[in-house]
């Protein structure tokens, strides 16, 4: 299994009272899988995203994240695990303004002091922006910047990639295509995938969906890889 979840539970306070966000989640995901996390808003999908890429800690709760327990790791260890092995794709497509696209794509690359430009160029070139290299962030339009982040997160080569409503900028036209080539990298690269959204048919790309609703799994779907 890439990652392992047991009993997780988040407790926040509000109004100096407890308010349970997630109660006693537990499933697996095994490598390669490519799962979407679909509920209303407020049912704690984000809450738990955060919780499984280790930028959170639970109340109580296990996490195993390619084989490493977050609970027992420190703040720089995981840091250090989610810069190795992990990716991240946002609604906001976070993009440094100042740098072109393949300047952006990489910079995860220069982080860890590998060759940039060719892999950047490559990976550009596959989402679709091969013509897009020297273009600006805001010389693009919103799919073509989310193409430009994906593109981002798949140059470090990650174990797992969290996509947080990745589509929720975009129109649905743009934010399917967005999610299809989401699905082919998946296939391509052997990377797992955790999508979160609220739109079930986007959630229908995937092989398996996991639907929250107050805070618990109300329903397991599709393929348990």
């Amino acid at each position: 299994m890439i990652l392992h979840c047991e009993s997780l539970t988040q407790t926040y306070l509000s109004g100096g009272r407890p308010l349970t966000v997630l109660n006693d989640i537990t499933f697996s995901i095994k490598e390669g899988a490519f799962l979407a996390i679909i509920g209303p808003s407020g049912s704690g999908k984000t809450t738990l995203l955060g919780l499984l890429a280790g930028l959170d800690r639970p109340a109580s709760g296990r996490i195993v994240l390619d084989g490493e327990d977050l609970g027992s790791m420190t703040e720089d260890q995981r840091s250090v695990l989610r810069a190795e092995r992990v990716g991240f794709v946002f609604q906001s497509f976070h993009l440094i303004p100042t740098l072109t696209a393949q300047e952006n794509v990489q910079v995860p690359l220069e982080l860890r002091g590998e060759p940039s430009a060719d892999r950047a160029a490559a990976l550009l070139t596959r989402v679709g922006l091969g013509d897009r290299l020297e273009h600006y962030p805001a010389q693009l339009s919103g799919g073509e910047q989310q193409r430009v982040a994906l593109a981002r997160a798949f140059s470090i080569r990650p174990r797992i990639l969290f996509a947080d409503e990745p589509t929720g900028n975009l129109d649905a036209r743009t934010g399917a295509t967005i999610i299809e080539l989401m699905r082919e990298l998946n296939e391509e690269s052997g990377t797992t995938l955790v999508l979160v959204t609220h739109d079930p048919g986007l959630a229908k790309l995937a092989a398996r969906t996991i639907r929250l609703a107050d805070g618990h799994i109300v329903e397991d779907t599709g393929s348990p890889t």
